[in-house]
């Protein structure tokens, strides 16, 4: 099921032909926090790693810190739950689910938790060794990228630096201009 299957409040669901063609409410660009909890996350290689289990706000900036993913188990037994910086993330807006760049082997191998037994994210050093398996910057928040691409963003062999999609028009992501997003690590 995807965020535009969870939209009770037909945020996405309404287009405005008049002022913006083919664009229906408010997502990509701002999109309903409960939507996006169950979404599918998968990596380039097209394989499905979990889905999102919640989603976790600085309650100091106001912007979003961290996603949990559950991975492996079977019917929710098992699982393992991982907190993935958000700005690791790729919106991918064509199969409205999200895109990790991190094989499913090295996902099994990340610092991940019990559900019963969640760390302190607010802990600087855990903040850290998170950032650093991710290969973002716990200094820099950031948006995920967002568009129809779903490939690895050319960001080499399952994370660590690069470049992600720029969604901004006339390059390769093609979504509405993300620059000016609280937030955003475009621009």
């Amino acid at each position: 099921m995807s965020y535009a299957d969870r939209d009770k409040l037909g945020m996405y669901r309404h287009t405005h032909a008049h002022t913006h063609p083919g664009h229906a409410g408010p997502g990509p660009a701002l999109m309903g926090a409960d939507t996006l909890i169950g979404d599918s996350v998968f990596n380039g290689a097209n394989e499905n790693l979990g889905d999102i289990k919640e989603i976790m706000l600085d309650m100091h900036t106001g912007s979003v810190a961290y996603a949990v993913l559950s991975f492996g188990g079977f019917l929710g037994m098992g699982d393992k739950l991982f907190a993935v910086p958000w700005q690791a993330l790729h919106l991918d807006t064509v199969n409205k689910r999200f895109v990790l760049d991190i094989d499913k082997a090295r996902l099994q191998n990340a610092p991940g938790f019990d559900k019963d037994a969640w760390p302190n994210m607010a802990d600087a050093q855990w903040s850290q060794n998170i950032h650093s398996f991710y290969g973002t910057d716990p200094m820099h928040a950031g948006a995920p990228s967002m568009g129809p691409n779903a490939g690895m963003r050319g960001m080499g062999s399952g994370m660590g630096g690069g470049a992600s999609l720029d969604p901004r028009p006339g390059t390769a992501g093609g979504d509405t201009d993300l620059s000016k997003i609280r937030g955003s690590n475009l621009g």
